[in-house]
Formats: structure tokens, sequence, C-alpha cells
């Protein structure tokens, strides 16, 4: 269902809610660049049957509302330029305002993909608000490794994704070795996205199963 969340600075925005309101774990989802589109509410109905409560917030709608994007070329065009309009702090300042709309009896995780999967990571380093981070792809990583994590975080990245080259895997590896980092062999950029070229069942299964996982180490079984 759709919810209107509350930011710090007085922004309203809207977020899709799934899961129990009495779950004893509940996560944050982080939207690729692409919104709060058709996928992305199938992941969080994913983690909702298994039991997580579960809020997705649409970080665009501090630029545009209502954004929800396919996944051609134009699409991904228009999704960069919307994510280059949207700053941090307001995209931490939406992420806290979501975690405070989980139930507050719960263990809270952020889990993204994509844009959000950078932005998971600072869930981890620039907010004590989440148990346990995990990070699909997230391209920003990289560029922020040396950031402290205030929590576990585990992350996945594809082994031939053109955005995220092994080489900045390999730095993220060094500057965190306490950080959970998986790569899967043949994998590029969205391989857990049903909706892209780049799908791969397989792998987003593992991904899928080691999330779950992590998560439910340390969030509680």
């Amino acid at each position: 269902m759709q919810i209107e969340l509350n930011a710090a600075d007085g922004h309203r925005l809207n977020a899709y809610r799934a899961g129990p309101p009495d779950a004893r774990r509940a996560l944050v989802v982080v939207q690729e660049i692409f919104g709060v589109n058709r996928h992305m509410r199938h992941v969080c109905d994913a983690f909702a049957a298994q039991g997580y409560a579960v809020i997705c917030p649409a970080l665009f709608d501090r630029v545009e509302r209502g954004v929800e994007l396919g996944y051609a070329a134009e699409d991904v065009a228009r999704g960069r330029d919307l994510r280059a309009k949207v700053d941090e702090r307001g995209t931490m300042l939406d992420i806290e305002a979501a975690a405070a709309a989980l139930p507050g009896t719960a263990a809270h995780g952020i889990v993204g993909y994509c844009w959000g999967g950078t932005i998971a990571w600072w869930g981890a380093t620039r907010s004590t608000s989440f148990k346990a981070a995990c990070g699909w792809y997230g391209g920003g990583i990289a560029g922020t490794r040396t950031e402290t994590p205030s929590c576990p975080v585990q992350l996945h990245f594809g082994e031939v994704d053109a955005s995220i080259p092994m080489a900045d895997v390999d730095l993220i590896r060094t500057a965190q070795p306490g950080v959970e980092v998986f790569v899967y062999k043949g994998a590029g950029h969205g391989f857990g996205c049903e909706e892209r070229g780049s799908y791969k069942p397989a792998d987003a299964d593992v991904a899928q199963a080691r999330t779950l996982a992590f998560f439910a180490k340390h969030l509680g079984g």
C-alpha cells in the first residue's frame, strides 16, 4: 500500500509499505534509479512474504513525484538525470523517515539495489538506525569505501558489471575487510532484476538466499 512519510526537514514523500505491522524484523528497501516501480514493489513483496515489515521510500519525490521508469535506454538516461538532482543530505533524511515509520518493536535493516545499494551502504555509515545493511551492485560504494559502518554489511556485485569494475570491488575489500562481499561470475549490473536483460535468476536466487540469511542472523531469526 502507498503511505506518506515526513522527513525531518519538512519534506513529505510517498512510500510503498508491505508486510505485517507486528513483524519482528523490518527493512527499508531502497530503490534503483527507476523510482518505486513494479520491480521495487516486487522486491518489497518478496521480503514481506518472508515476514518482514517493509517500507520503500520514493526518493525522487524531492525533484519529481510519482516517478516509475522502465529499463530502456531512455529510462536509464532519465533516471540518471533525476538522481543527479537529489542531494545526499535529503536522501538520508528520507531514509531516516522510512526507518522511523517501521514498527518500533522490530529490528531494523536496510537493503538497496543499484543507486539504492550505495544508499544502503550509507545507511550503515551515515546512520545509526539499522542493525544490518545489504547492498546489491551499488556503484557509489567504492567512492565512499573509507567511511566507517556502524553495523554489519553484506555486498553483492556482478563480475562483468560494466559500471562497477572488479578493481572497485577490490578497493572495497581492502578498505573494509570486515564487510562480507560476494561476486557473481558472469553476472552484470542489475542481475537481480527480473525486468532487465541482464537478469540472471540463478545468481539472483543465491544472492537473495544470502541476503535473507544475513538479515536473519543480524535482525533475529
